[in-house]
């Protein structure tokens, strides 16, 4: 009996797993690159054996082998990547399964996971709250009739199969002269020769035509419109959380703050302060928190660990749920909660104690 991880080979992910097995007393997992897999490489799996699948990562070569060539830091192919990139899961299920080996987590949520619009309307239907959701749009004009039908004039535009905020445009309109709507779109997409190009810098774009060829370019993946819901501010910045629920519980959260509209870290934001954050809302305001995000996490019962993006409206009574992420869990440096179940450890070694011991309880050494 092994464990065995498909990842990228050089990804923090990987390696934090493989430390936080090592700490708790599992051998280490043989890492199974993700190039191999997508290239149709046998798994090599035995019964009893247990798999985690992990994130692509940043790995070039895995993401020519998802979308197809071309330059990485791209915006777009996110159709194809999902397409390529749930065969590959399924396949690795269907081969675990005639193996007799355990995947830790499930095929079917994870492609839901990573379908912005599907997530959505299985939160929704669960009574998680959600941001509105407008109807699918193709264009940029009809993203615009759309927002006119609901009186929305603020919204964040997400490519269906995105992650990292890739793609996403926070867009507010609003009435100028001569009846001409003034925009203002907010995206860390840039428009290039060769099309769009993710930047680490969020910038701003200020005319109709700007915006109309931003949105017309990424509607070909498929898009999800979602209200643009007012976030909370804590000292003088707006904020979200992202909590980690393991096995059912929240056990991890951090605070992502920002002075724009994305709190993404890699695009200039910052780590907040928790304790402000749950000062903020009280200590019955801080239990619906994470009561919602357990919620969330509970309509994907499968899977023994996701990310949730939750949003705090201002005035800190409200919240939502923005994102249900399947690799929510690289928090480097941070520990649980105090007084949770994951105290002192970080998200790995979490996991692996909460998970690990059922799944493989002959792979202790």
């Amino acid at each position: 009996m092994t464990l065995a991880v498909v990842g990228a080979p050089g990804d923090r992910r990987a390696a934090l797993f493989a430390a936080a097995c090592r700490s708790s007393g599992f051998p280490e997992p043989r890492l199974i690159p993700w190039t191999d897999v997508l290239r149709g490489a046998s798994l090599a799996l035995g019964p009893g054996d247990v798999l985690r699948l992990d994130s692509p990562g940043e790995d070039p070569d895995a993401d020519a082998l998802l979308r197809g060539p071309g330059n990485p830091a791209r915006v777009g192919g996110g159709a194809a990547w999902y397409r390529t990139f749930m065969a590959a899961v399924e396949r690795i299920a269907a081969s675990a399964a005639r193996a007799g080996a355990r995947l830790l987590g499930d095929a079917g949520e994870i492609a839901v996971m990573f379908d912005k619009r599907r997530t959505h309307a299985r939160l929704l239907e669960a009574g998680v709250p959600v941001p509105g959701a407008l109807p699918p749009v193709g264009s940029h004009a009809e993203l615009r009739r759309h927002m006119d039908e609901a009186r929305v004039r603020r919204v964040f535009v997400k490519p269906a199969h995105g992650s990292s905020a890739s793609g996403v445009v926070a867009l507010q309109t609003a009435p100028g002269r001569h009846g001409e709507a003034r925009v203002k779109a907010v995206s860390s997409a840039v428009m290039t020769p060769s099309g769009l190009v993710n930047s680490l810098r969020v910038r701003t774009y200020d005319t109709t035509g700007d915006v109309a060829a931003l949105i017309d370019a990424l509607a070909p993946d498929g898009l999800h419109v979602e209200r643009w819901l007012p976030k909370a501010t804590i000292g003088g910045r707006a904020f979200d959380l992202r909590v980690v629920v393991i096995k059912g519980e929240p056990t991890h959260a951090v605070v992502r703050t920002s002075r724009n509209p994305m709190t993404n870290l890699h695009l200039g934001g910052a780590r907040g302060d928790l304790g402000a954050v749950r000062r903020a809302l009280g200590e019955r305001g801080w239990r619906r928190a994470l009561e919602v995000c357990a919620r969330a996490a509970a309509c994907f019962p499968a899977s023994p660990m996701v990310g949730v993006d939750l949003l705090v409206h201002q005035g800190m009574r409200r919240f939502a749920v923005g994102e249900v992420n399947a690799f929510g869990d690289l928090l480097p440096g941070l520990t649980g909660l105090p007084g949770g179940p994951a105290e002192g450890l970080d998200t790995y070694t979490a996991q692996v104690r909460a998970v690990l011991p059922e799944y493989a309880p002959a792979c202790t050494t």
